[in-house]
């Protein structure tokens, strides 16, 4: 950092309390610029700013601190702006860029415009988050802005080499820098910090005016101190920012004292249900804060922290282990029991990040879902018709399951609805889906290419339709039966192979009857769910990476507990005994229409085999770690049939092809497939998972034959799919560490 050319020649900080005093300091710290100028009107701040090294010269103007200056940055009372704008008008460079640190935007644009008379491209208004309860010259820390957020909020027709000059400045300071508009960013301060801020003036002004208001302040718990804290913070300030952002501190003041309303209504009338609708959504929104807003800017997305596997070589596979819930099932039981009649309790449940968003997502819409609690969540339907309007767009996480799930279920809603995911979901097909929900009378409007987001019409009627689907697809089906239930007359579908039927079991489950003649599943529309329990089995396809892991690894012997045996998920189990896996199933039996079992699994000699296609449905998710056992046999494995594979997280096959490639193994790429030449030595290297949690898990299990250690990057969202990997790969004797980067 020390090391960096200057951003600028000459920065100018007008105002040098804490904010401004700390930027100053914090650019001459990491040298940003080659010169730091210091106004304030009050002279001794001023002075001590140079004594204790914050500026390099203080201006005994404000035309000596802007004159020659190439960026100026306004650290003044918001009100105060429009007065210094004025002054510095005559003395500012028409290259000169302008910025400020206030924390309403639309004031600062407003009084720019009516200043200059418009909005100049090199004006840039700035919010940095960050603070403290000291204030002045002396409290100036130039760390004050490291790991915090600064927003910026440059117009359309900002100049865009000054927006990156003035966004690498603040990360030079070591903030993370974010864009956004101006009035988006006064709605989201308005309800983040304003509103709080209100709350605590509020509350505590009206408890100090209680007649036993010594008694309250004497007996106050912790969390009402905390809470208040932010009461004692500057009056003159708090009182600028509030008139100055008017309009948006109105309108969530507007909101909230609706929602307070709400739940007066609620206590006097003893109406329990609601008061537990909104504190188990409110609890369920601070405990999964960053799950649920990762798709907003606001907040750091998953992606942003990345996670390293390092795997070392070599070991072998022991143990007695359950790996998490059925991921498709625990989609499924939170979205049913919602729709249902009655109380769904659900035992299982996976509390991955994916699952979390789909219940989070319930929650949003009016539900009240209890839990999860080691795997137990309680959820009070609301039957078909009782979903509400969510107050903003659904964040699905990385979960193409949940994306085309919900895409059915909103298609008929009264409401209008938004779906939206993080980066790797944005990249996905959604037409699949959108273009048959079309055909039944949904207006869905995708971004192009048929991607996420997708925005859904409500108050449509849907009719239902016969549907031939061109790819083998339980997300396709699925999604067209969940809108069936909503359709006028009869919806059916028809799949080209067999896949995984867990919706139309689960269906049947919650007494909604579901005819399936031969590849064809249909339903009626107009039907009624009723609550029911489910017991999760733990799913197939994470229990395939320590199925292969045992297999290939010598001397290993490893028992899974209570795994789902559904027939249409088992084709892995068949793949690998058709290539002489030694895997024995025991304690056969069904559990709320689903089969489970045991599996032992011990170390054996593969060989390679071509794959029967009408198993590539019934193992789609699980190639990637086939992929590696086909590494592990004698003689050659071909893959054909599985273009599926192709728009999944990533393109499997080719990515798996390329992770094999920097581990020293040669494979044949085909359109449909792959061909895997075996008995191909591992070697060590580093691979890419392209953020696939599947691609991250299989090529840790490759370790276990390799013959030098391999580095797995873009392993984060290994946690959306299988919580707890990395844990149990190390109970078994795989070799695994993890490496975090930000």
């Amino acid at each position: 950092m020390a090391d960096r050319q200057p951003l600028f020649k000459r920065v100018a900080v007008i105002g040098l309390g804490l904010i401004g005093g700390s930027l100053a300091s914090a650019i001459r710290k990491h040298k940003l610029a080659e010169r730091v100028t210091g106004f304030d009107q009050r002279a001794d701040e001023l002075a001590m700013g140079v004594d204790l090294g914050v500026i390099d010269e203080a201006a005994a103007s404000l035309e000596q601190a802007v004159k020659g200056s190439d960026l100026v940055v306004l650290a003044v009372p918001v009100r105060a702006t429009r007065t210094v704008l004025e002054q510095i008008r005559p003395w500012l460079g028409q290259d000169t860029v302008l910025s400020d640190v206030g924390s309403t935007k639309s004031s600062f644009v407003h009084d720019v415009k009516e200043v200059f008379g418009e909005l100049s491209p090199r004006v840039i208004p700035g919010h940095p988050i960050a603070g403290s309860e000291k204030s002045g010259i002396r409290a100036a820390n130039p760390d004050l802005f490291a790991n915090h957020k600064v927003i910026l909020t440059p117009a359309d027709n900002a100049d865009g080499v000054s927006v990156a000059r003035l966004k690498d400045l603040w990360e030079g300071t070591g903030a993370t820098v974010l864009t956004m508009s101006v009035a988006y960013h006064d709605e989201v301060l308005a309800a983040t910090s304003h509103l709080p801020h209100l709350i605590a003036f509020s509350l505590v002004d009206t408890l100090a005016g209680e007649d036993e208001n010594m008694d309250i302040f004497r007996y106050a718990a912790g969390g009402f101190r905390d809470f208040t804290r932010i009461a004692a913070s500057d009056p003159v300030m708090w009182h600028d920012i509030f008139l100055s952002n008017r309009d948006a501190v109105l309108r969530v003041i507007d909101h909230f004292t609706q929602d307070l309303d709400q739940l007066r209504g609620a206590i006097a009338s003893g109406d329990g249900a609601t008061l537990l609708r909104v504190f188990s959504r409110a609890k369920a929104a601070r405990e999964h804060f960053s799950k649920m807003l990762s798709g907003q800017a606001y907040v750091t997305n998953n992606s942003d922290h990345q996670v390293i596997f390092h795997m070392q070589p070599g070991g072998s596979v022991r143990g007695d282990i359950r790996v998490p819930g059925d991921k498709s099932m625990s989609h499924r039981s939170i979205m049913l029991g919602a729709l249902a009649e009655g109380t769904t309790e659900v035992k299982g449940f996976l509390e991955g990040e994916d699952s979390l968003a789909t219940l989070q997502a319930f929650r949003d819409m009016g539900v009240t879902i209890e839990g999860p609690e080691d795997g137990f969540v309680r959820i009070h339907g609301v039957g078909m018709h009782g979903l509400q309007a969510p107050r903003g767009p659904l964040y699905l996480g990385n979960s193409g399951t949940a994306m085309r799930l919900f895409s059915g279920l909103l298609a008929a809603q009264p409401f209008d609805s938004e779906l939206t995911g993080d980066a790797s979901l944005s990249k996905r097909p959604m037409g699949r889906v959108a273009d048959p929900l079309r055909a039944m009378g949904a207006v869905i409007d995708t971004a192009e290419g048929g991607r996420p987001p997708l925005k859904i019409r409500g108050g449509q009627v849907l009719n239902g339709i016969h549907y031939d689907m061109p790819v083998a697809s339980a997300q396709v089906k699925s999604c067209l039966l969940l809108a069936g239930l909503y359709a006028e007359g009869v919806t059916s579908v028809t799949e080209p192979a067999p896949t995984r039927d867990h919706t139309e079991r689960m269906l049947e489950g919650f007494g909604y009857h579901v005819h399936r003649d031969g590849a064809t599943a249909s339903v009626s529309g107009g039907g009624k769910l009723t609550a029911c329990a489910i017991d999760v089995p733990a799913d197939i396809s994470s229990a395939a990476f320590f199925l292969v892991a045992a297999t290939i690894a010598p001397d290993s012997d490893l028992t899974l507990r209570h795994v789902g045996m559904n027939p249409t998920r088992v084709g892995v189990i068949n793949i690998l005994r058709q290539m002489g896996a030694n895997i024995e199933v025991l304690e056969e039996r069904v559990i709320g229409g689903e089969p489970v079992a045991d599996l032992r699994v011990r170390s054996a000699e593969l060989n390679g085999i071509d794959i029967p296609e009408d198993q590539v449905p019934l193992a789609i998710d699980e190639f990637p770690v086939l992929f590696i056992a086909a590494t592990c046999a004698k003689g050659r494995t071909v893959l054909r049939g599985a273009e599926e594979l192709r728009v999944k997280e990533s393109d499997r096959i080719q990515v798996m092809a390329d992770g094999l490639a920097a581990l020293g193994v040669e494979t044949t790429v085909t359109p449909d497939g792959i061909i895997i030449e075996g008995g191909q030595t591992i070697g060590g290297g580093t691979v890419e998972s392209h953020e696939d949690h599947r691609i991250s898990m299989s090529f840790a299990v490759a370790s276990l034959r390799a013959n030098g250690p391999i580095r797995i990057n873009d392993c984060s969202n290994v946690a959306t799919s299988f919580p707890g990997f990395v844990e149990l790969a190390k109970q078994t004797g795989i070799h695994i560490s993890t490496e975090g980067t930000s």
